[in-house]
């Protein structure tokens, strides 16, 4: 399995130059069955890394570009009559896809946002009184440009606490723009790589996430980590129990990735600041980092 997961972020990696960590992230949030928000300015690389993980595991994929003109319809499908069958016929929105990149969510009005909640909760969607199910597996990966920009909309904390993760790109190092600067075109590079796993391989994996153990005492340690975000200072509240749920599977995830088939506190570690950092932030901007932080120095592994 380890081998496998190696494979995959080598060869995301060849695209997302000096971003391991971040590829890494990602990834563990399809095999927890999360979804992913990334953070930053435009021109970063989000759309290249959503385009490159749907390309190395073999999900189908859809683009939506948020706009403030954007409808539900336009994310969901619409029925529409024709006239040959005599009924209304429905025609699928890109939200039935099994990997969604919703490219610059927070441009997009609060109702256009909210399309996406029942799909990304239940994996289906309610249109015209018919429930309809979502492709198997479904992974959104959604931008979101900083809200100091102009025209955005903030993510209401319903809407922020669907994503598992978010996670943030940042500038390359002066060694990795280089070899972008020198190298070929990134997009060219992504239609040629080579699918990996097959939706079964991926299913497999999601199953075995399910199968690795944590401890009594590691599920101590998240509970205390839960119960002292929401005794900190400057929040009107903490982690929510889906946060600690969502915790759990993405620190399963990690260990799996890492070979392993029980979870440490290290695989905590290495996935709360992604977990709980857009929970944590809650109108304050760059206050959620520091907030991860003093969790993690103040609460205790062992109790």
């Amino acid at each position: 399995m380890k081998n496998l997961v190696d494979n995959v972020v080598t060869e995301l990696n060849r695209i997302l130059l000096g971003k391991e960590r971040q590829v890494r992230l990602a990834l563990c949030g399809l095999l927890a069955r999360g979804h992913l928000l990334i953070e930053d300015i435009p021109g970063m690389g989000k759309t290249t890394l959503s385009h490159a993980l749907a390309k190395v595991m073999g999900l189908s994929y859809q683009r939506i570009q948020f706009t403030n003109d954007l409808l539900p319809a336009d994310v969901l499908g619409y029925s529409m009559y024709d006239r040959q069958a005599g009924s209304l016929i429905f025609h699928p929105g890109p939200i039935f896809a099994q990997l969604v990149l919703a490219d610059e969510i927070n441009r997009a009005s609060p109702r256009t946002q909210s399309a996406l909640l029942e799909a990304m909760e239940e994996r289906q969607v309610s249109i015209e009184g018919e429930t309809r199910p979502l492709p198997h597996p479904f992974f959104v990966i959604a931008t979101q440009n900083p809200t100091e920009q102009g025209g955005t909309y903030p993510l209401p904390e319903s809407q922020l606490d669907r994503f598992l993760m978010r996670i943030r790109l940042g500038y390359p190092d002066p060694r990795a723009e280089r070899e972008l600067l020198e190298g070929e075109d990134r997009r060219l590079m992504t239609d040629r790589l080579s699918t990996l796993l097959s939706e079964a391989d991926l299913a497999k994996l999601q199953e075995e996430v399910n199968r690795v153990t944590a401890s009594p005492a590691l599920l101590d340690y998240i509970q205390r980590l839960l119960d002292q975000s929401r005794r900190m200072p400057g929040l009107l509240y903490g982690l929510s129990p889906r946060a600690g749920l969502g915790l759990l599977r993405a620190t399963k995830a990690w260990a799996l990735m890492e070979g392993r088939h029980h979870a440490l506190p290290d695989d905590i570690q290495a996935v709360f600041p992604a977990v709980a950092e857009h929970r944590l932030e809650q109108g304050e901007s760059g206050k959620s980092a520091e907030r991860v932080q003093q969790l993690l120095t103040t609460v205790s592994v062992l109790e």
